[in-house]
């Protein structure tokens, strides 16, 4: 949606959009076939959704596209002729509560700005659908509460956007960790970021919308990568802004560092920027080092150890992979790889960033359950 559009639909109070579809016509000849995959409707057509989580609902073997929702009216004839969705299957902002009669629609995953993910995941689980709810899961730790609490009441799953627990080098890295391969973590550190540009106009520099600026976009995967890297949560959190160009991250924050400590001793740091190309993830051990560089982006990522080793795996679609393990903890009770604690926790993690930025610094202890959050 364009600002504009999103400011009214704010001002307004969104009321919503139904999400009714039909089969692909592909899925539609083999009825028993569609009853082993789930109908997934992607609320929100923006770039994520067009160029990544459509196309990748081509290839997934438990899901497929069973419905579109936008409020731009020239995207519909085009979804419409590109993934056979038929025009009952294509709905606007207005109507989607009406998503509860929708037989076809078993999962909703919102894909819209962080402002309105607590509204419409809140408001699918009411209408019975299993949500997936884009990073980051909310605008603050009470949205996210929210958004569990409904999800529970429902009785419906709820998973987080973090496609990369279902990707094979993140997955290589839990193992490292789980098995010690190279004895315990001593330091870890993760980087995260991007160039934005030169476009103050873009809804992630609207804090109204966003929240935050690149801590809440790009810092949540370099939190999650010092928790999945050394298999714990943080007991604290220090943390710096810095900023280069104050006149175009005006409402937003550009750069921030953070330190970490973790009970077993391991301490780690983080960089995010909105103004910089970062991408890494280091962690030193005992006995050696792993690293993945690329780390976070679509792939494909790259890693080495200090043994001299490769690591390598066949490139997938990352949001192939992720919505196929979400299906799969629906139909067959496979794990939650990304639970709505997850979303909570990193949630809890960022306004203690925040907290201790506003304190020069101060560092802010968390206090978690052991394994709170993790998807496992």
């Amino acid at each position: 949606m364009k600002r504009r559009k999103f400011n009214s639909t704010l001002a307004l109070g969104v009321s919503g959009v139904a999400l009714t579809a039909n089969m692909p016509l592909a899925c539609a000849m083999n009825s028993n076939q569609n009853k082993k995959k789930l109908g997934v409707a992607l609320v929100g057509l923006g770039s994520y959704s067009t160029y990544q989580l459509a196309p990748a609902l081509l290839d997934t073997a438990h899901c497929y596209l069973a419905g579109i929702v936008t409020g731009t009216k020239e995207k519909e004839e085009v979804w419409a002729n590109k993934y056979n969705i038929s025009q009952d299957s294509i709905y606007n902002y207005d109507d989607f509560d009406s998503i509860k009669d929708n037989p076809h629609i078993d999962i909703v995953y919102v894909v819209l700005p962080n402002s309105m993910h607590a509204d419409f995941s809140i408001r699918a689980a009411r209408a019975g659908k299993h949500v997936i709810c884009e990073k980051p899961m909310a605008m603050n730790v009470e949205e996210c509460d929210a958004i569990i609490t409904a999800c529970k009441k429902a009785n419906v799953k709820l998973g987080i956007g973090y496609r990369l627990h279902s990707e094979p080098y993140t997955q290589q890295v839990k193992r490292f960790v789980k098995e010690k391969t190279f004895g315990n973590i001593r330091y870890i550190s993760a980087d995260a970021g991007y160039y934005s540009g030169s476009n103050p106009n873009q809804w992630r520099l609207d804090k109204s919308l966003s929240g935050g600026g690149a801590l809440v976009n790009m810092g949540v995967y370099a939190i999650q990568s010092l928790i999945y890297g050394t298999g714990e949560n943080p007991i604290s959190v220090a943390a710096q802004e810095f900023s280069t160009r104050p006149k175009y991250f005006k409402g937003t924050d550009e750069t921030i560092t953070a330190q970490f400590e973790f009970k077993s001793g391991a301490v780690g740091n983080i960089m995010t920027s909105h103004n910089a190309n970062a991408n890494r993830l280091y962690a030193s051990c005992e006995k050696g080092w792993f690293e993945l560089n690329p780390a976070n982006n679509y792939g494909p990522l790259q890693g080495t150890t200090s043994k001299g080793d490769k690591i390598s795996f066949p490139h997938e679609s990352q949001q192939k992979l992720q919505m196929d393990d979400f299906a799969k903890h629906i139909l067959f009770d496979a794990p939650n790889l990304v639970p709505g604690e997850m979303g909570k926790r990193d949630m809890i993690i960022v306004e203690a960033i925040y907290k201790s930025i506003a304190e020069d610094g101060k560092k802010q202890v968390l206090d978690f359950e052991p394994r709170y959050g993790f998807g496992e």
